[in-house]
């Protein structure tokens, strides 16, 4: 599936218009349902097989975000073979207590990966968690970024991120 075919495909599945609060507190009367272009395994390895020619070569592991980032790490992981962290919001309160698992990220190069980003602000919070636990943050990747370029949340904490297609390449 070329990027063209892809971008197609995503905004086909994916694009709603309605009136949507966003995480970042602001209201939009459009909304890209991640979960539907997820959801999809077609589109998924699609996603993947284009995302993955953009992970910065320094990159050791792939941090997913819950929770929709988790499904696109996967992917990214069976597509280029790097290993995978799943990051919480917060630390579970059992068994290994960890709000990443699936690796040790101390001292670890790792690219945030991300569904949708508008503002950042969930990807602010994550990797301030992965960097306070000794892991090395500098990239983050995202699906969909439709908020503005760069980012004004992300540039404060010296985070470049990577999207693979913008609102404006899918409107």
């Amino acid at each position: 599936m070329t990027r063209v075919d892809l971008a197609k495909k995503i905004k086909e599945i994916s694009y709603l218009r309605g009136h949507f609060k966003l995480r970042s507190g602001q209201t939009s009367s459009e909304y890209f349902d991640k979960y539907r272009f997820e959801a999809q395994p077609i589109l998924l390895k699609a996603i993947a097989r284009h995302m993955a020619p953009l992970i910065p070569p320094t990159t050791e592991a792939l941090a997913g975000l819950e929770m929709g980032g988790i499904p696109i790490a996967t992917a990214l992981a069976l597509e280029t073979g790097l290993p995978c962290v799943f990051v919480r919001k917060a630390a579970k309160e059992y068994g290994t207590c960890q709000f990443a698992e699936g690796l040790d990220i101390k001292n670890r190069r790792l690219c945030i990966i991300e569904d949708v980003v508008t503002t950042g602000g969930q990807v602010v919070l994550s990797t301030q968690d992965l960097r306070n636990f000794g892991a090395i943050v500098t990239h983050a990747m995202c699906v969909i970024h439709r908020g503005t370029s760069p980012e004004p949340q992300l540039e404060k904490i010296d985070l470049k991120l990577i999207p693979l297609f913008t609102k404006q390449e899918l409107a």
